[in-house]
């Protein structure tokens, strides 16, 4: 009888001891996923930032496309 107890008791161990890793590989994957929302909100802020620059810069030409014309634009500094 003892050495079924035994058993029984290294598995109640052995049970606890996996569950406590898989604990801990939660907590980091739940760290992992949260720190990658986080790069996905600011990458997404960034891109529109970009996106609206990008905007304000073909309106800009559209209403002056001779502006970005090289023969219109005048000579550098340094002429």
């Amino acid at each position: 009888m003892p050495d079924q107890r035994d058993d029984l008791e290294q598995r109640l161990v052995d049970l606890e001891t996996r569950l406590a890793f898989q604990e801990q590989a939660l907590s980091e994957l739940s760290d992992a996923l949260a720190a990658t929302r986080g790069e996905e909100a600011r990458n997404a802020l960034a891109m529109h930032r970009v996106l609206e620059e990008l905007r304000h810069m073909r309106a800009a030409l559209a209403s002056n496309p001779f502006a970005a014309e090289p023969s219109q634009e005048p000579p550098p500094p340094h002429y």
